[in-house]
Formats: C-alpha cells, structure tokens, sequence
C-alpha cells in the first residue's frame, strides 16, 4: 500500500478556492496552525497511528440523519478501527461506541473530548475561526494537530475541510485499506447530532457540498477502497448492512 506521506499533491489549489468561496484568510488559518504549535508540547506520535490504520478497513463516521441506523453494525463491528467527527461523538459514546480516533475543530464536547482523549486519539484542525478554542487542548492527553496551509512545526496536513471529510484523508494518507461511510448522507437533510443552529443551515449545507465535492477528487487519487452505506459521492460503491459483513471482514 502506497502511504501519501507529504500533503496530497494538489490540495493547495482545493485550499484556495475554499479561503476564496468562504472569505477565510490564509494568514489567519497560519497564526491558528502557529498557535497550536506552542501548545501542543508533546504531541502523540503519527507513526503509532499511522500502524494503527495502514492496511486496515476503517469505519468514518459522521453525524448526518443516517447515523441512527448504523448503529448495530457498528456495534457488531467493535474491532474495526472507527474514526468519527466530534459532532458524532457524544451520540455514539451514548450507545456504548467508543471511537479510536476523533477528529475535532473544537465545536463539539471539549469535557467528553478531553476525557475520552486518555484512550483515544484526538486529531485537532486548527484555523482561523477557533483560535480562542485552542487553549483547552493544553488538556488533551493523545493529541495530533492540524492545518490547511502548509505544515507548521508539529502541526501536520493530512488534507480536508470538515471533520468529516478529514476523517477520510486521514484513513487515507495513513494507507488504510478500504474506507467504509457511516453517517455521511451529503443531502438535504443536516442531522440533528449536528447541532446545526437554523441560522448556521446555509453555511453548514454549503460546507457538506465542498466536502462531497473533496471526497470525490480524493477518490481520484487514492489507492483505498472506498465505500459507503448512504448516498455516494462519486468514486465510492453504495453497499448495504449485508454486503458490508463481507467487505468488512475479507
């Protein structure tokens, strides 16, 4: 399996139409990066979770209106490794699942994230809306930082823009074997795990969009197997709760 361990070619040209469409600034998005730098003092080592990932199947699990439904395979599938964005954590901590990795910008839980960081691996983005989150992750024990500009110091880019979309590139760069989608519905509908506020509906269905419109380049160019239990994006194969017991488990 062939690990991507620089930046993804071609995600600097992705960076740029996304600071452009959403109005964010490069230099912000460096000082948060900057930041997270001086605070990460120790940082969890990327090649434990690069053995974690390589070659596996890995679950990514996301915080959309399917999320309910996949809980018993989920469940059923306790040894697979599950990376989920921090909106699906607390949902999926309730009902007994406990992610192995979490990828965070530090709109969700701090409390859970910082208790459940003891065992499990944290992955934090940091940019230019949450540079005053980033304090609290002095508190988190098995920590990664990340960024969308180029790498800084400690602070890696394993390449995406939303939580969930990042759970994918990060099973990716790591050479994960196939990417399975839990919870990753990119329509209409945001779930409520979400806690997308009505006056953040827009924005949020804006960002699902580029993430859809990421995953598909990704599919392009990576060497996992992808697939998903929703609505696919292109380049990923729609399986269902059956199919998935072989193509997990083969």
């Amino acid at each position: 399996m062939l690990i991507l361990e620089l930046m993804i070619t071609g995600w600097n040209s992705k960076y740029r139409k996304i600071i452009q469409e959403f109005g964010y600034k490069i230099q912000d998005d460096r000082k948060a990066a900057v930041m997270l730098n001086s605070i990460l003092h120790r940082q969890f080592s990327a090649q434990k979770l690069k053995k974690t990932i390589q070659g596996k199947p890995i679950f990514v699990v996301g915080s959309g209106p399917s999320l309910k439904s996949a809980l018993p395979a989920l469940k059923k599938h306790k040894d697979v490794i599950k990376i989920c964005a921090d909106t699906a954590l607390s949902f999926l901590v309730k009902n007994g699942i406990k992610p192995h990795i979490i990828i965070t910008d530090l709109d969700g839980d701090a409390d859970l994230i910082k208790k459940i960081s003891k065992t499990s691996v944290i992955i934090v983005h940091a940019h230019g809306d949450n540079i005053t989150k980033l304090e609290t992750v002095r508190d988190f024990k098995n920590c990664i930082g990340t960024t969308q500009t180029e790498k800084i110091g400690k602070i890696e880019n394993f390449g995406g823009f939303t939580d969930g979309d990042r759970c994918v590139f990060l099973a990716n760069h790591f050479g994960a074997s196939r990417i399975f989608l839990f919870g990753m519905d990119f329509g209409p509908k945001i779930g409520v795990h979400s806690k997308t506020k009505k006056s953040e509906r827009k924005i949020k269905l804006k960002k699902l969009e580029y993430a859809e419109m990421l995953l598909e380049w990704l599919a392009k160019k990576t060497r996992s197997e992808l697939y998903t239990l929703s609505k696919p994006p292109k380049g990923f194969k729609r399986i269902n709760y059956k199919e998935l017991e072989i193509y997990a488990s083969s």
